[in-house]
């Protein structure tokens, strides 16, 4: 079975975010897959079931679960579609909990994805112990069905910050408990940014296996939409100012949707022996 290894939003090898494909006529066990993301530790390995040639499912595991979006690795098995997999410059991902994601490639090799936005609401009634967790002062809280999203004054402090992700996997392993074992919460840091960008973040996941995520797509579907309406335009590009940093391309669109665009660069393709 063949497997991709890529690096997402990024023209650049060993830069952005690394991402692991594997495509199949029929889903792997469920537990084999996790295996294989465990093998891999990646941030995310995608598994993608084809449909037909414009039609495809995805799931996304990290090294110790199943999670429910991922934007870098959708990017990833999209540029491995595009290459090896079908002649269609438009694709359709069928998503679980989701519905549809709209992707096209083009001609220079940038791919636009169009997801559903999935936008936080202030929080004026935080939990105290993201001031532990967190050394820097912050202005504002917002959550979202994926993470706390902490709002700073300055990118400095974003790029700064050193959370304690230790206190941060155990508050959010025993908020899970609480709730009868839903996916754990993770946290992000943004702040506005000097030109070109117009906003820089950080993601943080220790209860889900990644202490801090590259670049992440998905969260950018709450982090765009809040820096528009601040700064008061449609079009974001946001920086995840991670050590291996990454660019995205952000555009709001009608219906609640984004695009999210961005480059990948193939790393390698192996051979699975399973």
């Amino acid at each position: 079975m063949k497997m991709y290894q890529l690096d997402a939003f990024t023209t650049e090898l060993f830069m952005s975010n690394p991402a692991a494909v594997t495509v199949t006529e029929q889903w792997l066990d469920d537990a084999l897959m996790q295996k294989i993301a465990l093998e891999n530790n990646l941030a995310e390995t995608a598994f993608v079931k084809v449909i037909d040639a414009e039609n495809y499912e995805i799931r996304w595991f990290t090294p110790t679960t199943e999670v429910n979006f991922c934007g870098h690795a959708t990017l990833a098995s999209s540029f491995v579609l595009f290459k090896d997999y079908t002649l269609a410059r438009t694709i359709r991902f069928h998503v679980k909990d989701f519905g549809i994601f709209v992707v096209s490639q083009e001609a220079n090799g940038k791919v636009k994805m169009n997801f559903p936005i999935q936008r936080a609401k202030k929080i004026e009634h935080y939990p105290e112990i993201l001031k532990q967790i967190l050394s820097k002062p912050f202005n504002n809280v917002y959550l979202n069905r994926q993470a706390y999203i902490v709002e700073y004054s300055n990118s400095q402090d974003v790029i700064d910050e050193m959370p304690d992700l230790a206190l941060l996997k155990q508050w959010s392993q025993r908020q899970s408990e609480a709730e009868g074992g839903f996916s754990y919460l993770d946290l992000t840091i943004t702040a506005p940014a000097a030109a070109p960008y117009d906003c820089v973040s950080r993601y943080f996941a220790p209860a889900n296996g990644i202490d801090e995520d590259p670049v992440t797509g998905s969260i950018h579907t709450a982090i765009a939409p809040l820096w528009a309406e601040k700064l008061g335009k449609k079009d974001i590009l946001a920086y995840q100012a991670s050590a291996r940093g990454g660019k995205l391309y952000c555009e709001l669109l009608e219906n609640e949707r984004i695009e999210i665009s961005g480059y990948a660069k193939l790393y390698m393709q192996a051979e699975l022996y399973l």
